[in-house]
């Protein structure tokens, strides 16, 4: 396994007899915020107090998860066994230490009680991945037709990446998964990792068997969104579900298969590794031996990771932002160079003064209430878009700035959930909890009992914090 992963937390998942639980209330995190200890732990996750949480659309579960503000942080908070939070604590750390596209662990918590001594489950706490949304979430809103299939584009590039580390899902599916606008397509990181299982390579069986559940519970779900009207009604549910299985082979051969070339044939290796680059994955090296007929030399790349774009748009500009995106300003930053009749300029100059002359001033248009909806980046490749749609229109370049107030006024309000939309989804991600312990017969958010209100001076000094 590599290195990274193998000591990336101190947690390690035991079974009760050797692992007894814990007492007092525990905290092991992967972050010191002091403000966990000023949480409800005492009580039950379905009543913590509203002004804790985040109002954000929540994902279909099998458990009780609430997002909940902790000091300047959303963290997503998530109430199951210990056994199964501190295992997957430890594959999410795994994962993080492989720069796999996964939500970032921040603690497990363990030994939580009531008021009355009685033991409560422990809490999983990840931090929220800003900008993302469950797939029900992002069918509830004005989307493309092709929406489906985008979002099955990115599961099958997820799926590829978590492959090739080694990482067994066991449970494939939308629910599973968050997304990110990525331009015009869609990025997915793994958000359950519970039934999952680092190794340190899968067998062919393995890799087939989590994607042919994948296809299963994508067809179920498609089918289900059909059901309440959210699918458009010319998608295929069964054709959609394939199309998983074909993306991902074609990615699978196009990352790991061995070329044969001529002698006098290099040049197509460079055109391999272009491949590469383009479909977004990084070659460290490439293995290259000599046939037995001696004829012909076989090569085979060697992907390290994906992000080719995203990390030389971070190298030259500082910005942080989605593969696709990467690409799009990139474009745009090859665009002003030869605009600005630069060629032959350095690269990280030119790309310093787009920045500033184009990038940034853009961006700042952002109103301050979308701020918290759309990604710098999506916002700048959609008002290229829309200007250019413009542009089209009226048969002549139009100004920046007429572009982006006409995206403001026009295209932008398709990305607001409002309150009664979130309600709606959450109350929909909830009906599929399975709580065998607890029923809340009061409303969320309070206990029933005035003494058991949410204490923001509640006491840390019975509690253990591990780092």
């Amino acid at each position: 396994m590599d290195p990274r992963a193998m000591k990336a937390t101190s947690v390690k998942a035991a079974d009760d007899a050797a692992h007894a639980e814990p007492q007092a209330l525990t905290i092991t995190a992967a972050s010191s915020n002091p403000k966990m200890f000023t949480l409800p732990w005492h009580k039950p996750l379905a009543t913590w107090p509203a002004d804790l949480l985040a109002n954000l659309p929540r994902g279909i579960s099998r458990h009780v998860v609430r997002f909940v503000h902790v000091g300047d942080e959303v963290y997503a908070m998530k109430e199951i066994t210990r056994q199964m939070a501190e295992r997957e604590y430890e594959i999410l750390r795994r994962l993080q230490k492989l720069d796999l596209p996964a939500v970032t662990p921040i603690a497990v918590v363990t030994g939580r009680h009531d008021r009355e001594g009685n033991p409560l489950e422990a809490i999983l706490v990840t931090r929220h991945l800003r900008f993302s949304l469950p797939y029900r979430a992002l069918f509830a809103r004005n989307l493309r037709p092709d929406t489906a299939e985008r979002l099955i584009d990115a599961l099958a590039v997820l799926m590829v990446r978590l492959h090739l580390a080694g990482f067994y899902w066991g449970d494939v599916s939308l629910s599973n998964v968050l997304f990110l606008r990525d331009a015009d397509a869609f990025s997915a990181y793994l958000v359950d990792a519970e039934t999952g299982d680092l190794q340190v390579n899968l067998t062919e069986g393995q890799c087939e068997y989590d994607i042919d559940l994948a296809r299963t519970n994508i067809i179920g779900e498609l089918m289900d969104l059909s059901s309440g009207k959210l699918l458009p009604d010319d998608v295929d549910e069964i054709e959609v579900g394939n199309r998983l299985v074909d993306r991902y082979h074609s990615l699978w051969s196009a990352l790991t298969d061995t070329d044969k070339f001529g002698p006098d044939e290099m040049w197509k290796i460079e055109k391999r590794v272009n491949k590469l680059n383009e479909l977004g994955f990084d070659v460290d090296e490439l293995e290259m031996k000599t046939a037995e007929d001696g004829k012909r030399v076989l090569v085979r790349p060697r992907v390290v990771d994906a992000g080719y774009a995203s990390r030389k748009l971070l190298r030259l500009t500082g910005l942080d932002v989605q593969e696709n995106q990467a690409r799009r300003l990139l474009n745009d930053l090859d665009a002003y160079r030869a605009s600005t009749w630069r060629e032959g300029e350095d690269l990280e100059i030119v790309a310093t003064d787009w920045m500033r002359e184009v990038f940034e001033p853009t961006v700042r248009m952002i109103p301050r209430e979308y701020r918290t909806q759309i990604q710098p980046a999506q916002f700048f490749h959609e008002v290229l878009d829309h200007r250019w749609f413009l542009a089209e229109k009226v048969g002549h370049d139009v100004p920046m700035a007429q572009a982006v107030q006409s995206y403001i006024k026009n295209v932008l309000p398709n990305y607001k959930l409002d309150s009664k939309a979130v309600a709606e989804l959450n109350a929909e991600a909830d009906s599929g909890v399975i709580d065998d312990e607890f029923t809340y017969d009061s409303p969320a958010g309070h206990s029933g009992d005035p003494d058991d209100d949410y204490n923001p001076d509640y006491d840390p000094d019975a509690a253990v914090w591990s780092h």
